[in-house]
């Protein structure tokens, strides 16, 4: 299996509001910058958005590791929440629906052949990736 560096950010002026994502993929010397948004969104929505965009991109089985700065998206990994939402019909520990849950499922869906792994790194930081990313989410939101 090829393995691809990810790195990906969202945005949002105002939360909620308009919102942007970015996201850089890397194989090799390859290198390859993704964005968007949407005029009325939330940071949350923008981060899980920048891994769907990212990973839609594959046109093969990988190994990816996506950092992201992200609590929201990397903990759901690494702390496993999306076993427990799966399990419990999307009701979260505080017995409500899960927020998001349309983006979770299809970012499951387009997570499915590929073996994923999440990083969480500093936003805003001296990652020159996460900063670019950042840049990207930003570029999105004046573009709409």
């Amino acid at each position: 299996m090829k393995e691809i560096t990810v790195y990906t950010d969202g945005a949002c002026s105002g939360n909620p509001g308009p919102g942007g994502w970015g996201a850089i993929l890397m194989f090799g010397a390859h290198r390859k910058e993704l964005s968007g948004g949407e005029k009325a969104t939330t940071n949350n929505r923008m981060e899980i958005q920048a891994v769907i965009e990212a990973l839609k991109m594959l046109k093969e089985p990988c190994r990816v590791k996506v950092y992201s700065d992200s609590a929201y998206v990397v903990n759901c990994f690494q702390k496993r929440w999306i076993e427990n939402w799966k399990r419990s019909g999307w009701i979260s520990s505080k017995k409500q629906p899960v927020e998001n849950q349309d983006l979770w499922k299809a970012l499951l869906q387009v997570m499915a052949p590929h073996r994923v792994e999440y990083v969480k790194v500093k936003g805003h930081s001296d990652n020159e990736y996460n900063n670019r990313c950042d840049e990207l989410a930003r570029e999105a939101i004046r573009r709409l």
